[in-house]
């Protein structure tokens, strides 16, 4: 669960310093960097509470 975490904080922290980056410096490159790390982000959150559902539906069973 801490791994998860520290990866999800990570992952937002580096999409940051990519958006940052492309206001700084006005090169669309960071923006896309920054757009395909936030999607990649949100699809890992998805599967966590995907998982964290499965784990609660097994123990209701």
């Amino acid at each position: 669960m801490m791994l998860f975490r520290l990866v999800f904080g990570l992952l937002l922290l580096s999409g940051l310093l990519c958006f940052a980056m492309y206001i700084g410096t006005s090169q669309v490159v960071w923006r896309q960097r920054g757009i395909v790390i936030v999607k990649w982000t949100v699809l890992a959150a998805f599967g966590f509470f995907a998982v964290l559902i499965l784990e609660r539906l097994v123990l209701l069973l």
